[in-house]
């Protein structure tokens, strides 16, 4: 029998729909589950998004550019630039969803055995994106204790070596919900200069900021346009997760030259996703005043009725959808599949995602779960009462 590449042994799975199977499981059993295991919004899409794929017109569905459509380019960057980050349609890279313009950015700024450091926890694919480009994610630890905030420079010192080329962080945070400070991102940017390091940062969540915080982009910061590489979506902005369009954003020329060769490898973006994803660049203040109030109020549901639970502990994050907790528990992956397959309350159950899966340093998060507060209020209450039973029931519930 032929081999299977190394590459594709060493590519982990992802530890975020591995326990699929036995949610569906539990569905036929007739229990209805609750899923915070994924980052999949019920915030409805903007109609303005919608109303552009009904009434596409075209006769021939065509090719469009490797590097995005020019007016939908032209309308990013007015977006952008309304934020303050000072760039033109030409630093814009449209990429079939954020997830294909970190792969092209990693791809075209790591050479194979090159290093990059992430502080963890982070989004579990981001591993799956580095061994594609054969290279090595140093993870920096970060602490639940500490609300996950940036880990001090000084460790992020230590792991630099000859061989390290980027450090990547994601903000607001996946899965955490940390939001970074302008103190955070200039010592970042201090860092980046002097080891003339890229900086990745995943902005997929940047209009989910709350209690009034204020979102800053290492675009934000002078001096360091040669190093940034933001990554972007229209998944969770609009609420559009299917649509899977993003883009790579930088002002380093020689970079953005180097990324297009890799997306004309791919040839383009879909049409029908850039005409909506378009479209949605005039969606109305007004849609994400509520939506960010709809989270806000998730948020605190879901913070203070896991606070609430005893030998439970979870920070109130700045951003994003998600929080991680830690529970009294011996096994984050044995509880989510034990609490699938073994326990109900009321007929329901809880799907969550185990954190050990956001961690590369091992047997860390061991006792941690992320949720996601993408379902309703009461759907979110009715989850903690089937977690805070479940928490009672479980037999490797430990004392902390």
């Amino acid at each position: 029998m032929p081999e299977i590449s190394k590459r594709g042994r060493d590519m982990p799975a992802s530890p975020i729909r591995k326990l699929t199977p036995f949610a569906e499981q539990a569905k036929k059993e007739g229990k209805k589950v609750y899923h915070l295991n994924i980052g999949q919004p019920d915030i409805e899409t903007p109609e303005i998004m919608l109303n552009a794929l009904k009434n596409i017109d075209f006769t021939i569905w065509a090719y469009t550019p490797s590097e995005g459509i020019a007016s939908y380019r032209e309308k990013l960057a007015a977006y952008y630039n309304k934020l303050n980050y000072r760039i033109a349609p030409t630093d814009i890279l449209v990429t079939n969803g954020g997830s294909e313009a970190l792969t092209i950015a990693v791809q075209s700024c790591l050479s194979p055995g090159d290093e990059i450091i992430i502080p963890e926890p982070f989004y579990a694919n981001y591993n799956g994106f580095v061994c594609a480009a054969d290279a090595v994610v140093r993870p920096i630890l970060s602490y639940i204790e500490t609300g996950f905030a940036l880990p001090p420079i000084a460790e992020f010192e230590k792991l630099i070596t000859d061989r390290t080329r980027a450090i990547a962080i994601c903000n607001p945070n996946n899965p955490t919900g940390y939001l970074y400070s302008r103190e955070e991102l200039e010592s970042l940017k201090a860092l980046c200069l002097k080891y003339d390091l890229y900086l990745f940062a995943d902005e997929a969540y940047r209009e989910f900021c709350y209690d009034s915080n204020t979102f800053v982009s290492p675009m934000h910061l002078d001096g360091l346009e040669q190093h940034v590489v933001i990554i972007d979506t229209v998944s969770k902005r609009y609420s559009a997760c299917g649509a899977r369009i993003g883009c790579l954003i930088t002002k380093n020329k020689e970079l953005y030259h180097t990324a297009l060769k890799f997306a004309q490898t791919r040839l383009s973006p879909s049409l029908e996703g850039q005409i909506a994803a378009e479209a949605a660049i005039d969606t109305p203040d007004s849609y994400f005043e509520a939506v960010s109030k709809e989270y806000t109020a998730r948020r605190n549901t879901l913070v203070e009725g896991l606070n609430k639970i005893e030998g439970v502990f979870c920070a109130v994050p700045g951003g994003a959808f998600y929080v991680v907790a830690k529970l009294p528990i011996d096994n984050a992956d044995k509880f989510c599949q034990w609490i699938l397959e073994e326990f109900s309350y009321n007929n329901e159950t809880v799907m969550m995602a185990p954190a050990t899966g956001f961690y590369s340093t091992p047997n860390v998060g061991i006792n941690q779960v992320r949720l996601a507060y993408v379902l309703k209020q009461e759907d979110l209450r009715n989850a903690l009462a089937c977690l805070e039973k479940a928490l009672k029931a479980y037999p490797g519930r430990i004392s902390i």
